[in-house]
């Protein structure tokens, strides 16, 4: 049985942050791969910042190409919007029934986990693994030591896209920050200016 990570985020773009930690979860945990899961773009939500799919996919796919164990996804892009989690596991377990899927997320996220839709039954059937964040606010009891919930001694990564875009934005060299392929793709392309 392949067990598989799945790491959401909308990549706006993917910085060397996400990569450090889907790799070191890839490396020191029993998933045997990390899925970056692209979110769309949502109808309901007008974020001039944020790129159309495809693009963020392209980023995404550029940067995991040198990390075997770490794979693009856009498997959210075929589910109708607004989408939820436990429907896109929910269709997955469908699409690969020799996979295991669990999800990764930050500290901040499991502080709201309890407000997501059927948090409940993704617990049941899921594993969660943990990255430390820096963030306001507290774990509920509930899940400070659930035995569904795993935490990983990631590094911590405190660089986020929205500074990134802000600093391409202000013409601000931030290319340590990203891969080679990514910046050049942001380069070509002229995005965040």
């Amino acid at each position: 049985m392949k067990k598989i990570g799945l790491y959401f985020g909308t990549f706006n773009p993917i910085h060397i942050g996400h990569l450090a930690i889907a790799n070191h979860i890839a490396e020191f945990s029993d998933l045997n791969e990390i899925w970056m899961v692209v979110t769309p773009h949502s109808p309901h939500k007008k974020k001039k910042t944020l790129l159309d799919n495809h693009h963020r996919f392209e980023m995404v796919y550029r940067a995991t190409q040198p990390y075997p164990k770490i794979k693009p996804s856009d498997i959210e892009f075929k589910l109708p919007q607004p989408n939820y989690t436990i429907y896109t596991l929910a269709h997955l377990q469908e699409k690969y029934p020799d996979y295991e899927f669990h999800l990764i997320m930050g500290e901040d996220n499991l502080k709201s986990f309890h407000k997501w839709k059927n948090y409940e039954v993704i617990l049941e059937n899921h594993n969660i693994y943990v990255y430390p964040r820096i963030a306001e606010g507290i774990v509920e009891n509930q899940f400070t030591c659930h035995p569904k919930i795993q935490r990983i001694e990631a590094p911590v990564m405190e660089i986020s896209s929205t500074f990134i875009r802000e600093c391409i934005a202000n013409r601000k060299n931030v290319r340590p920050l990203l891969t080679d392929t990514v910046w050049q793709y942001i380069d070509e392309m002229g995005f965040y200016k």
